[in-house]
């Protein structure tokens, strides 16, 4: 990290030309503070790999489309142990996790999750349903709004709105619940709370206020207590994949590369992705009356086959996002460091139920399928699960159609709200490639069901490829697929043409599981990626020194009679920098007006790192620290009132701690010896 920009000795930092026009800035109240000394550099505080402090250690995997939870004991840490299957179900599909489904009663109580949610709203009479609150995929809204806060909103299905926080805070004390009680049957000894690690999984890609909002929706569900943050663990998804990836073995990866086939066969693959296939899917069926599964004390077979310095990429295809990270293997025992830092996007499963959504529109019209959604709620979470369940079995090449039930309500509202049959619609619609079923269904033909994979798909193929030629990432030998969405033959086959040459596509047998297991794999012992990539600039805003003709005009600030720039950002650390687990960069600092009694540090952010100022474009403030400034005491045998023969020059010493998937702040008044720890709050502004 010896690239991370320095204060000059002298105190000035280059500003931009000078303003003529601009006057001094009187009064300003952002930064209070001035470098006293060049930056001494970054240091490392190695953390040895500990023994767990925790007697287990629980993860949430909190997913767009279906959740669920595991744990395991620090004394047996090879066995992690599932949760139980729930009441409720769809039939034909294996429902390994639960869906984020939640229900809420017309006074705002919890009533239910899962399955046990949506069955319960499914059997609601129609009109009772409309007073009752249903939430689901409400994940994606928290990496859609830019402006997140502790006050954004979720609209339920039936349109009312409720705090995000409190929907979130629901969900995470419904899986509090169900895994201490689970926990707590499995346990020969009475744990106490604190004996307990919680991780939740969130996207790599996702932004720091949303990373923040799921740890103060934990804090108000009762995980852990704002008092021992570090009770609580945020994984990455990707991070939490590639982490359980180092402990399979060859018996449990499907291998989509294609093997070009002597005499002309199956130069497409066809044969080894079918045969492959089928393969998962019977280790899959055998498996399933476990609920534990065991995992190497090492590292798997696969992982026998790399050598330090092998890169692979992980893209974790989820319900919401589709999150990619690249890793190098640092040594045979495999710590890992990342390469390139987490790319991706909204390109999940539920592009293709948004796609079905608007050929729905197209067909029977926008202002029918909006008015249905309002006034028949439950009737519409019903076509979207029997849409689910055909999706998850569209394979290509497949030559019948898919059938798609739709509800009685469905027919019968659109009968009297345009005074025609849907099978007239059907008809009269310009999408030849939706037919109509005498019993009632929609038949989707193959070519339908392509159109609303492609766009999804391709989307993922695209940012892989574009992620695949950057000098960073060239020549990985692996590509892992995990993620829910990862086991659809659709885009298991899409990957394999575009990519199967290029590298090896493995996809671990329980794929919609690997996130799971990686994220408990991680609360044992969260030191095993030892680099990530900085997704931003962060700094705080300082004084300097105003020099003449190098700062413009409109950053002179007079304290005390002196002249200062300010608006300053100096830099702790660089976008895209890497950090080593436990780095730690301090900086010191004096308050710029003697007498001073508060000092309140600003901590800014930024995506580039082409920034001088805390004003330029892109910069935001996203953190503050207040410390209280004693007065000092008078040195033995000075005369005078307090504070008298004091040195000028107070040192605070501020530190952030780099390299976990959070970032901790620590400032020091040295005199006093008095700290502030904080964490950035990203969500204040």
């Amino acid at each position: 990290m010896a690239d991370i920009l320095q204060p000059d000795p002298k105190l000035q930092i280059p500003g931009r030309d000078v303003s003529a026009s601009s006057s001094p800035a009187t009064v300003r109240n952002e930064c209070s503070i001035t470098p006293l000394t060049p930056s001494p550099s970054p240091r490392v505080e190695v953390r040895p790999k500990m023994a767990c402090p925790f007697s287990v250690v629980v993860a949430i995997d909190f997913g767009t489309t279906s959740s669920g939870y595991a744990f395991s004991f620090t004394q047996d840490s090879e066995a992690i142990h599932m949760m139980r299957r729930w009441e409720g179900g769809d039939p034909g599909v294996a429902n390994q996790k639960s869906p984020t489904s939640l229900l809420l009663t017309p006074d705002l109580r919890f009533h239910s999750f899962g399955f046990a949610a949506r069955d319960f709203y499914h059997d609601l009479d129609p009109e009772e349903a409309r007073h009752w609150l249903y939430f689901d995929k409400f994940k994606m809204k928290i990496h859609s709004t830019s402006d997140l806060t502790m006050e954004t909103e979720l609209e339920a299905v039936n349109g009312r709105r409720v705090r995000a926080i409190e929907v979130f805070a629901h969900a995470l004390r419904f899986f509090r619940v169900h895994a201490l009680k689970e926990v707590k049957d499995q346990s020969s000894t009475v744990l106490e709370g604190e004996e307990i690690r919680w991780v939740i999984t969130v996207p790599a890609v996702w932004r720091q206020p949303a990373k923040q909002f799921m740890r103060e929706a934990a804090y108000l569900a009762g995980l852990v207590s704002p008092e021992c943050p570090e009770q609580l663990l945020i994984a990455l998804e990707p991070e939490a994949a590639s982490i359980y990836c180092r402990k399979l073995r060859l018996h449990q990866v499907i291998d989509l590369s294609l093997q070009p086939i002597l005499n002309g066969l199956d130069l497409d693959g066809a044969r080894p992705f079918d045969s492959s296939f089928r393969q998962a899917r019977e280790q899959l069926r055998r498996s399933r009356h476990s609920r534990t599964f065991l995992v190497e004390s090492g590292t798997g077979e696969l992982w026998s086959e790399l050598q330090t310095g092998d890169r692979y990429i992980v893209a974790d295809c989820g319900g919401g996002t589709v999150d990619l990270t690249v890793h190098q293997i640092e040594q045979p025992q495999g710590t890992l460091k990342e390469l390139y830092k987490a790319s991706g996007g909204p390109y999940g499963a539920v592009g293709v139920d948004l796609a079905f959504e608007a050929m729905l529109c197209q067909i029977f019209g926008e202002d029918f399928i909006q008015s249905f959604k309002a006034k028949r709620p439950a009737a519409w979470v019903d076509l979207t699960i029997a849409f689910e369940a055909r999706k998850r079995t569209a394979a290509p090449g497949r030559a019948n159609a898919l059938n798609i039930s739709l509800p009685f309500s469905f027919i019968d509202y659109y009968k009297s709200h345009k005074g025609q049959s849907v099978e007239a619609a059907l008809r009269r619609s310009s999408i030849n490639i939706v037919k109509w079923s005498s019993q009632g269904m929609l038949r989707l033909t193959q070519e339908a069901m392509n159109e609303l994979f492609q766009p999804t798909i391709a989307n993922i193929v695209k940012h892989i490829e574009e992620l695949m030629v950057k000098p960073e990432v060239r020549g990985v030998r692996f590509l892992f697929l995990v993620g829910g969405f990862a086991e659809s033959p659709m885009l298991q086959k899409a990957v394999q043409r575009a990519l199967g040459r290029s590298c090896r596509i493995i996809i671990p047998h329980d794929v919609g599981l690997t996130i799971l297991k990686g994220a408990v794999l991680f609360g044992l012992d969260p030191t095993v990626v030892r680099v990530r990539r900085c997704p931003l600039t962060y700094g705080v805003g300082v004084l300097n020194r105003f020099v003449e003709g190098r700062h413009p005009r409109d950053k002179l600030l007079i304290k005390d009679g002196r002249e200062w720039c300010t608006d300053i950002l100096d830099r702790f650390v660089s976008v895209d920098q890497s950090v080593a687990l436990g780095e730690v960069v301090r900086r010191s600092y004096t308050p710029a007006r003697l007498g001073q009694r508060k000092i309140i540090i600003n901590i800014y952010c930024s995506a580039t790192d082409d920034v001088t100022y805390i004003t330029d474009p892109g910069v935001r403030k996203c953190g503050m620290i207040t410390l209280d400034l004693p007065e000092p005491l008078p040195p033995p045998g000075a005369v005078g009132g307090a504070g008298a023969g004091a040195p000028d020059r107070r040192e605070i010493r501020a530190t952030m701690q780099f390299g976990d998937t959070e970032i901790k702040v620590t400032a020091v008044d040295v005199m006093s010896n008095r700290s502030v720890r904080s964490s950035i709050d990203f969500l204040s502004n």
